[in-house]
C-alpha cells in the first residue's frame, strides 16, 4: 500500500513595518527575526554598525514580508524577508558586502552576490562561521 503523502503546510507570514536590530535582525509586530541564510558583523565588530545602518536605511518606511521557517536562531525565528518590490533583505546586504552569505544554512544560495573583498573585510564573521572564533559576549 502506498504511504499517504503528507498535505502541504500552510506557510507563515508576518507583514509589517520592522524595527532593525542589527544587521542581520529585525523585529515585526514583536517578533524578533533572523535573516535567512546570511551572517552579518555583530554590532561591536568592525562593519556591524554600518551593516545595521544599511538595513534600516533599505526597510525604512516599507512594509516587509516575512516568510518564516520552522527553525529558530536563538531566541528568534528565521525568515527570508522580503520588500515590498520584492528584493531580498538578505540579498542586498550580501551584495553590499555588509553581510556574508552561511552556505550552512543558505546551501550557497547568496554566495554569487559576495563581492570579491567581503570575507577578508568581515574576517570576524568569515571566521565564526568557520568555527574559528567563538561568538562575541552576549551574542543572539
Amino acid at each position: 500500500m502506498p504511504v499517504p503523502s503528507r498535505p502541504p503546510q500552510t506557510e507563515a507570514v508576518l507583514r509589517g513595518r520592522c524595527w532593525v536590530i542589527d544587521g542581520d535582525t529585525i523585529v515585526i509586530d514583536d517578533v524578533r527575526i533572523r535573516l535567512a541564510g546570511i551572517d552579518a558583523p555583530e554590532i561591536d565588530h568592525p562593519w556591524g554598525q554600518r551593516s545595521k545602518w544599511a538595513l534600516v536605511q533599505l526597510c525604512k518606511g516599507q512594509t516587509i514580508t516575512a516568510r518564516l521557517k520552522p527553525e529558530l536562531s536563538y531566541d528568534r525565528v528565521v525568515a527570508e524577508c522580503y520588500l515590498p518590490d520584492g528584493r531580498d533583505l538578505a540579498a542586498e546586504l550580501v551584495r553590499c558586502g555588509l553581510a556574508l552569505d552561511w552556505p550552512k544554512f543558505s546551501g550557497g544560495k547568496y554566495r554569487h552576490l559576495e563581492p570579491m573583498d567581503a570575507r577578508r573585510r568581515l574576517w570576524r564573521t568569515d571566521a565564526r562561521q568557520h568555527g574559528r572564533m567563538p561568538p562575541a559576549s552576549g551574542y543572539r
